[in-house]
């Protein structure tokens, strides 16, 4: 079992940048792999960025260039510095743990309750 806690949410204006924040309650493992998520209302949940133990990385093709996934084993947590925000990641993020570096939530088995991300003039 592990539980994951998101932070780092908040409103910021188009062009803007945030932080978000992702701390696990146990060690991060080598066989994990871990990923940011998101999701629009009345959306369906997409993936954003996810990163394995070498910390190889990929990325949606809407954040590419924008948002950088990393993580810090010692500290047990996983970052997604997010660039040059639109109106359009507006969302709810969520980071998950699971067993494959993929964009595709079936392939993660643990997830966070969400940080809220606001984008808006």
């Amino acid at each position: 079992q592990v539980q994951l806690v998101e932070s780092g949410g908040g409103s910021v204006q188009p062009g803007g940048s945030l932080r978000l924040s992702c701390a696990a309650s146990r060690s991060i493992y080598s066989s994990d792999k871990m990923g940011w998520f998101r999701q629009a209302p009345g959306k369906e949940r997409e993936g954003v960025a996810a990163i394995d133990s070498d910390g190889k990385p990929v990325y949606a093709d809407s954040v590419k260039g924008r948002f950088t996934i990393s993580k810090d084993n010692a500290k047990k947590t996983l970052y997604l510095q997010m660039n040059n925000l639109k109106p359009e990641d507006t969302a709810m993020y969520y980071c998950a743990l699971g067993w494959a570096r993929s964009l595709m939530a079936s392939s993660y088995n643990y997830w966070g309750q969400g940080t809220q991300v606001t984008v808006s003039s």
